[in-house]
């Protein structure tokens, strides 16, 4: 089969960004198609949790994300006019030398998405608007997408990222099996509205007959995101007069508060997970793959650390002759953790949990992962298979040391530096706080593959990734 690219990306959200920024930065040639004509106008996955900063940070739009976001602000509950409580969305939780971004981060998702295309851009990738796929079909050389337009584009590989409605995993025939986390539709939209601070998240709770009412201000903007609950069987009213008789029913302000309506949808929370994460040339990732409630803030990032995950691994197979059984582990890695974040944000929704440390993805690790090897007899803590956490080497940042699509192999105290060439950074010096002395060798996406006290077996493991 001829190719026009080496990968096909269905789906311009984050995931497919980022899939595309990843695969970009290592030289693969990809290709990033959207059924839509633009990018996703809404604000709906807002919160960024501090695992995805540092992952913006390896990708290189940290700097763009914090400027163009906030922290969320303590939610103020109204009654009848009143204010009447405080209520904090997340359990603080202090920075740290071994993870330094230690809270959600607020930015709405259209904004989010315009950054991602623009380091994409920036990286020479595009996206192709109005390109809606209508058939898939592969052999072993590759897979071929038909779109509607008539157009066609062969790949090696493809990644459907294409939402929770996923038509390439409808046409893949891969099964998503889940549950409907609860059957009241919500409202969710995006509005410019006058009497409310923006100092905090307001609150009003439901009154007779009526679901409950959040409108919180979106960080490094001038529009509120409103979300509404509604009676079972109700089909909320998405238009302007419809949004402003929501907040004039449940709340203390006019009608005409409501200026302006900028995107509106509605939605019915549910969790579902995809039977399979590959049928093929062909991956799910994100939403396609998994489907959470908003609660908890763990879709848009359990979906770009899809992406970051599937990256590198397409990157050493296509760009560094690894043996393409590599690619096994996506799935062998990311099921799991999304059926976990799936339990968690559908716990968080009903209340069964605080948003406190797991909501932050930082302890999400790959230990009963097929690529990890623990080789020293008595591990500390941190072992194969954890996130690597940030901290000073030497007068290095460990983090500016990860930065880039390559392998890092830290030699913390007395742990003698193996001769690898030139293929891999060595950060050499005293443990920080989060390490023990000995070998990691960190991966791509920022997990300690390998550790050691001493390197023997760290060339054999390293051979099974081509050139890295």
């Amino acid at each position: 089969m001829d190719r026009d690219t080496d990968v096909l990306v269905v789906g311009a959200g984050p995931t497919g960004l980022a899939l595309g920024i990843d695969l970009a930065r290592r030289g693969v040639p990809a290709l990033v198609v959207e059924r839509a004509q633009a990018l996703f106008p809404g604000s709906r996955g807002k919160g960024i949790q501090p695992r995805t900063m540092e992952v913006f940070d390896d990708l290189g739009v940290l700097d763009g994300i914090r400027a163009a976001g906030g922290t969320y602000p303590v939610g103020k509950i109204w009654q009848d006019g009143r204010r009447t409580g405080e209520y904090r969305m997340f359990d603080a939780v202090e920075p740290s030398e071994g993870a330094p971004y230690n809270e959600p981060w607020m930015v709405p998702q259209w904004r989010t998405q315009r950054i991602l295309r623009a380091r994409l851009e920036e990286l020479g990738g595009e996206v192709a608007f109005g390109r809606e796929v209508v058939a898939v079909t592969q052999d072993e050389g590759g897979v071929r997408a038909e779109f509607a337009s008539g157009q066609v584009v062969t790949a090696r590989y493809a990644v459907a990222a294409d939402g929770g409605r996923s038509t390439v995993r409808g046409l893949l025939g891969i099964g998503m099996a889940g549950e409907t986390v609860d059957p009241s539709p919500t409202l969710v939209a995006d509005v410019r509205i006058s009497g409310l601070d923006r100092d905090n998240w307001h609150v009003f709770p439901p009154g007779e007959g009526d679901g409950f009412l959040a409108i919180c201000p979106l960080a490094g903007t001038e529009d509120f995101q409103l979300v509404a609950q509604f009676p079972e069987g109700t089909a909320p009213d998405l238009s302007l007069e419809g949004i402003r008789k929501v907040v004039a029913d449940r709340s203390h302000l006019a009608p005409e508060s409501v200026t302006e309506l900028r995107w509106a949808s509605d939605f019915r929370p549910r969790a579902a997970l995809a039977d399979r994460f590959r049928s093929g040339r062909v991956f799910l990732a994100g939403d396609a793959a998994h489907v959470h409630s908003p609660a908890g803030g763990q879709g848009l990032n359990t979906s770009v650390q899809d992406a970051y995950n599937l990256g590198w691994k397409l990157g050493a197979v296509l760009r560094d002759g690894a043996d393409a059984a590599l690619l096994d582990s996506y799935e062998e890695e990311r099921r799991p953790v999304a059926a976990e974040m799936l339990g968690l944000s559908t716990r968080v929704h009903r209340g069964e949990t605080r948003r406190g440390g797991a909501t932050r993805q930082l302890g999400l690790g790959y230990r009963e992962s097929p690529l990890t090897r623990e080789t020293r007899t008595d591990p500390g803590t941190l072992r194969a298979g954890d996130r690597a956490p940030d901290g000073t080497v030497a007068g290095v940042r460990l983090f500016d040391a990860f930065r880039g699509p390559h392998w890092t192999l830290l030699a913390l105290g007395d742990a003698q530096t193996p001769d690898l060439g030139a293929r891999i950074p060595v950060v050499r010096g005293p443990a920080p706080g989060a390490y023990g002395p000995g070998l990691y060798l960190v991966r791509p996406d920022g997990y300690v593959g390998w550790a050691g006290d001493a390197a023997a077996g760290l060339p054999e493991y390293l051979a099974r990734f081509g050139r890295c």
